[in-house]
C-alpha cells in the first residue's frame, strides 16, 4: 500500500511538472504570437506600472496630508493606466490569457517542487498522558474563544485543573504556573494568545514538563508552526488523552521566553502607542512617517557573532528563521528545532528600495541572518520592543538567545499538520521531473 501511494505521488509530481512547463511556455507563446514586437512594450509597461505603484505606497507611508492622498491616488491610477494602455492597443485579452497561463504554470510547478521537500515538523514521541494537567485560560482572548468553544467545560471533563483568568485585574501567569507545578502539576497549558503562551512555556521548560498549546488567541502563530487546528481550539484538548510529544526550541530575550519573535524599531514603536489597540490603521498612518524617515526613534545596531547591521529601521528576531522568498512566507517557519534564531533587518531610505522590497527580491535593504545569540543595541538607554505581540520597554543592550529543544510540547496525535513548504520555482528541476 505504501509503495503504491509513493508511485502515485511520483506520477502526480511528474504530470504537475509537465503541466507547469506547458503552461509557462504557452504564456510566452500567446504573448509573442498575438502581440509580436508589442510584447516588449507590454512587458515594459507592466513593470513600470508595478514600480510606480510600489514607490507610491512608500510615499503614502512617509508623507502626510495632501501628499499622502496624492501618493495613494497614484498607486491606484498606475496599474489602471497600464490596463487602459493594453485595452487601447486591443491586447488586453492577450495579457489576461498570458497571465492566467503563467499563474497556472507557477501553481503547478510549486505543487511539483514541494513534493521534493516533504512534510515539515519535528519528530514525534509517544509519552504517557499527564496525570495532573493545569490549564490557564483567558476568557477575553481571541474575542472570547474560551467561552465560544466551551474550553473550560471540556477540559474539566478530562480531569484538567483549569484556572480562568480574572480579566478585571492583572494576574502574574508565571507565578500561577509556578505554584501549580509546586502543587504537583505535570503539564502546563494555556488557552490564550501567543504572549501568554510564551510566558507559561518558559515555566514548563524550566521545570522540564510538557506544555499544551490551545490556540484561543487572535493570530496563534505558534499553533500554526506546530500544525494545530486553529479553527477549533477544542481539538487540542485531545492531546490530554491521545497525544504525542514534540521537542522544540525556545527563544529568550534576557530571561523572558518567546515562542515566535521579538521586534524592534518601527513596528515595536507603533504597538507602544496607547491608541494602537483601539484604532490600528490610524495609529500606523500617524506614526510611520516619522519612524520611516528617521525623524523619531533610536538608532539601532544589531550584532551577531558573524555580522553587524547598522541603523535598521526595523528588526525581527525569531525563534527559528522565517521562510524567505515571498511575502506570504514571512509568517511561517520551516522548522522549530534548528537551534538558531532568525534575524531580519530592514533598512529602506527611498522609494526605489521600497519597490525592490515589495517586489519580493533580495533587496539591498533586507538583511537575513541566523545566529544563536543576537544583541540589539541603541543610542538610547531604553528601546521599545514587541515580544510575541506584547509591548515592552527594555534597557539596552538587549540580548536574545535560543535554547535548543528546551520545550516539550504535547499535541494531539491527529491534527492538521504543518502546511507543506512552498518551494522556490526551479524550471531546470521541473524539466528533470517532466522527463523522468
Amino acid at each position: 500500500m505504501h509503495r503504491d501511494s509513493g508511485a502515485r505521488g511520483r506520477l502526480v509530481q511528474r504530470w504537475s511538472a509537465r503541466l507547469a512547463l506547458v503552461a509557462g511556455l504557452a504564456a510566452v507563446v500567446v504573448l509573442l504570437v498575438f502581440a509580436g514586437v508589442k510584447s516588449i512594450t507590454l512587458l515594459g509597461s507592466g513593470l513600470a506600472g508595478s514600480a510606480i505603484s510600489a514607490a507610491s505606497l512608500w510615499w503614502a507611508l512617509t508623507l502626510r496630508g495632501i501628499g499622502r492622498l496624492l501618493a495613494f491616488a497614484l498607486a491606484v491610477v498606475a496599474p489602471l493606466a497600464v490596463l487602459a494602455l493594453y485595452a487601447w492597443a486591443e491586447l488586453l485579452w492577450v495579457v489576461l490569457v498570458s497571465l492566467a497561463l503563467w499563474a497556472l504554470g507557477i501553481s503547478a510547478g510549486g505543487a511539483a517542487l514541494s513534493r521534493d521537500i516533504g512534510q515539515a515538523g519535528p519528530p514525534e514521541m509517544r509519552t504517557a498522558p499527564p496525570r495532573h494537567p493545569f490549564l490557564i485560560m483567558n476568557p477575553r482572548s481571541g474575542g472570547g474563544k474560551v467561552g465560544l468553544f466551551h474550553l473550560r467545560e471540556k477540559a474539566e471533563a478530562l480531569d484538567a485543573d483549569v484556572l480562568l483568568l480574572d480579566t478585571a485585574h492583572q494576574q502574574d501567569v508565571v507565578a500561577l504556573a509556578g505554584k501549580a507545578v509546586e502543587r504537583g502539576a505535570d503539564l502546563l497549558g494555556v488557552a490564550g494568545g501567543d504572549g501568554t503562551q510564551a510566558l507559561v512555556a518558559g515555566v514548563a521548560a524550566r521545570h522540564g514538563i510538557p506544555f499544551l498549546v490551545i490556540p484561543a488567541g487572535t493570530r496563534n502563530h505558534f499553533a500554526l508552526a506546530l500544525g494545530l487546528d486553529r479553527d477549533d481550539p477544542s481539538t487540542c484538548l485531545d492531546a490530554l488523552t491521545d497525544g504525542v510529544e514534540l521537542r522544540v526550541d525556545l527563544g529568550f530575550i534576557g530571561e523572558r521566553a518567546f515562542v515566535n519573535n521579538a521586534s524592534f524599531g518601527t513596528y515595536a514603536a507603533v504597538v507602544q502607542s496607547p491608541a494602537y489597540r483601539d484604532d490600528k490603521v490610524r495609529t500606523i498612518l500617524q506614526t510611520l512617517p516619522d519612524l520611516l524617515t528617521r525623524r523619531r526613534g533610536p538608532r539601532l545596531t544589531v550584532r551577531t557573532p558573524d555580522a553587524v547591521i547598522e541603523g535598521p529601521q526595523a528588526v525581527l528576531v525569531s525563534n527559528n528563521p522565517y521562510r524567505m522568498g515571498d511575502l506570504a512566507g514571512l509568517g511561517r517557519r520551516e522548522v522549530l528545532d534548528s537551534g538558531a534564531l532568525g534575524v531580519l533587518g530592514i533598512n529602506v531610505d527611498n522609494a526605489a528600495q521600497a519597490a525592490e522590497l515589495l517586489a519580493g527580491r533580495r533587496a539591498p535593504g533586507l538583511t537575513a541572518l541566523t545566529a544563536q545569540e543576537v544583541v540589539v543595541d541603541a543610542d538610547e538607554p531604553e528601546i521599545e520592543a514587541g515580544v510575541d505581540g506584547e509591548a515592552l520597554t527594555l534597557p539596552t543592550p538587549v540580548r536574545c538567545t535560543i535554547r535548543h529543544r528546551a520545550l516539550r510540547v504535547r499535541v494531539p496525535r491527529h491534527r492538521p499538520g504543518v502546511p507543506r513548504t512552498r518551494a522556490r520555482m526551479d524550471w531546470r528541476r521541473l524539466r528533470e521531473l517532466a522527463l523522468s
